[in-house]
């Protein structure tokens, strides 16, 4: 069962689900989490302070409105449209990362988001 949570940026809340993976089982014992995001293309990554290997099922090529945790920089990831690793629509990851979620409401606003955000993750309903 997923657990849900909130990605709250400023006025912003964004609904979002993590998957069963142990990864986000370590992110969910995290929460709550505030997060310096920093933007490259359509990706918005950070620091969250969890640290967790590579899991067989990780990959680069994602999803818009996939989470992913990146090993190298511990850093949480959403995924929303293409990067500059991308060779088309979809997003690519600059290596390969644990997909550990997902997020529910329309991840496209946060193309509307400046270079550089803060990011509270919690429960749901917390």
């Amino acid at each position: 069962m997923s657990i849900k949570i909130n990605i709250v940026i400023n006025d912003l809340i964004l609904d979002a689900e993590l998957n069963e993976s142990a990864c986000a089982r370590k992110i969910a014992q995290a929460l709550p989490l505030e997060i310096k995001m920093s933007r490259w293309g359509d990706e918005y990554y950070g620091n969250c302070g969890v640290h967790h290997p590579l899991e067989s099922d990780a990959r680069s090529l994602m999803r818009i409105g996939e989470i992913a945790y990146w090993p190298p920089g511990s850093a949480l990831c959403f995924f929303f449209g293409p990067t500059p690793a991308s060779s088309g629509p979809e997003p690519m990851a600059a290596s390969a990362v644990n997909p550990v979620g997902r997020i529910i409401s329309d991840s496209t606003v946060l193309k509307q988001l400046p270079a550089s955000i803060r990011a509270a993750l919690k429960s749901a309903g917390e």
